[in-house]
């Protein structure tokens, strides 16, 4: 464990005045209708709070299996999707059965698979981020962690190209969908038809829950049952509960905000690639951009230079210069109109410095 290297989150400042597009947080406030139900759950006296949560945290999953048309014994809920994916790798990797993921992909994996003292099966992407499907399909793994769409490049994956992987891939083909609401498709389907298929949702995106912490599995009963048997008790809040209930009750008022946040997000690739910036075409709610220079120039150390620009003057966005892959993009969060205005005008700026 001294050698771990421990996942380094965005930058969460705890001042005012900056723009934060690092996070991939909602840049909108969640349904009115959380923040009721947090109230009316806390009372005037805040007596409800002495008392544990439902353990399994039953209610919550008959929502959501009703929302997907999955019977409750298909929903596991967690702590975060962060959670669920620890649950995961606790429950079917170890040093003799590796857990797989592609790379680049979301960092936290490799990490849970060291904290596990496992193994990992890293399938590479190229530049085109074409779905390597072979690969992933013949890989060793018991458990392979796909993130659809991919993170950070916002890149989707379709049923059909995932389907030809559950067909021949022996293991469980975990599809972590964080970005799923604001994706072209969604791979929930699949779950009724392959049992060696699960998807990891989260309420932190589309949901603006990230300060709530809850994230949920659909799989089959079987797998499910393994992830309940390794668990924590009492694992999610009483409060988290009461506010994903009432956030998936409300679809109509999300299904708004997603519509605002993919149309902000499609403006502003349009505006990158008017610029001439390689852009990934993302199903996500953030962009993965290559910037260039006043002389055309891109690479890791305009990326940077743009990087430390923003950063001069409080607009937060994500570098990640530890890959080919990515060291020359910038990934950034789809904040509001006007947030993505600051962001622009600030480039521009860069651009001419």
């Amino acid at each position: 464990m001294a050698r771990l290297h421990a996942y380094t989150p965005g930058l969460q400042p705890t001042e005012s005045g900056w723009v934060k597009l690092n996070t991939n947080e909602c840049p909108y406030a969640p349904s009115p209708q959380v923040t009721e139900a947090l109230h009316r759950d806390i009372g005037e006296d805040g007596a409800a709070l002495r008392l544990y949560p439902n353990p399994k945290s039953d209610p919550l999953r008959a929502v959501i299996a009703k929302m997907h048309g999955l019977p409750r014994e298909s929903v596991m809920v967690g702590n975060g999707s962060d959670d669920v994916l620890n649950l995961i790798v606790r429950a079917f990797c170890d040093d003799a059965a590796a857990a797989g993921f592609t790379v680049p992909s979301y960092s936290l994996y490799p990490v849970l698979v060291e904290i596990q003292n496992g193994r990992s099966v890293a399938v590479e992407f190229d530049r085109s981020m074409q779905l390597p499907i072979e690969r992933v399909a013949a890989s060793t793994a018991r458990a392979f962690i796909l993130t659809s769409p991919n993170a950070p490049t916002g890149v989707g994956f379709t049923n059909a190209q995932l389907e030809l992987i559950l067909q021949r891939f022996r293991g469980l083909l975990v599809i972590d969908e964080a970005y799923a609401p604001f994706a072209e498709e969604n791979a929930v389907s699949l779950v009724a038809r392959y049992p060696n298929a699960m998807v990891v949702r989260t309420l932190s995106k589309a949901y603006a829950l990230a300060g709530i912490r809850v994230g949920y599995a659909l799989a089959h009963p079987e797998v499910i049952d393994v992830l309940d048997r390794v668990r924590d008790s009492y694992n999610v809040s009483r409060l988290s509960q009461t506010a994903a209930i009432a956030a998936l009750s409300d679809p109509a008022y999300y299904a708004t905000v997603v519509a605002k946040i993919k149309a902000t997000r499609d403006a502003s690739i349009h505006d990158f690639e008017r610029r001439g910036w390689f852009t990934y075409r993302s199903q996500a709610n953030f962009i993965f951009t290559e910037p260039r220079n006043a002389r055309g120039e891109s690479g890791p150390a305009v990326a940077k230079a743009a990087y430390d620009y923003l950063y001069s003057h409080r607009v937060l966005v994500r570098y990640f210069p530890s890959h080919a892959l990515t060291a020359s993009f910038l990934r950034i969060s789809v904040g509001t109109d006007d947030e993505m205005l600051v962001l622009h005008d600030t480039l521009d700026a860069w651009q001419k410095s």
